[in-house]
């Protein structure tokens, strides 16, 4: 049996550790939480994740800088912004940096799954 891709979440809102799970599972997913980005850095499962969805503001270290901070590692992996307080004119730039796509909450199931499309396409994580 093929193992389910990896899909992290880093968000510091409870509620959308809980929730959002059960959708991801539902699109074949293999699903792991965390509440900061931090948390996620020092997880050990940067290789293993396919894609990250990640809060982009947040205290500590933000979205944006953990997106920074990947790429600064040489670490691929495919982002999905996901924010309620976000400026939308952010966004270019954040998708300009690799993110493939930035949502706002709340958004539909659909929105999600059309933005963890790429990361369904067959790409693995790769460390560069």
């Amino acid at each position: 049996m093929e193992a389910r891709p990896l899909v992290s979440v880093v968000d510091d809102d409870e509620s959308v550790r809980e929730s959002l799970p059960d959708l991801l599972q539902e699109f074949g997913f293999a699903v792991e939480t965390f509440a900061s980005a931090e948390e996620f850095l020092a997880s050990g499962r940067i290789g293993d994740t396919c894609c990250l969805v990640l809060d982009g503001a947040r205290p500590g270290m933000s979205g944006p800088d953990l997106q920074r901070e990947l790429v600064q590692q040489r670490h691929k992996v495919t982002i999905v912004f996901i924010t309620a307080h976000a400026d939308k004119s952010e966004f270019p730039r954040l998708m300009e940096q690799g993110a493939v796509a930035c949502l706002l909450k709340p958004f539909s199931d659909t929105a999600l799954r059309e933005a963890l499309n790429p990361a369904l396409d067959g790409r693995s994580p790769t460390e560069g």
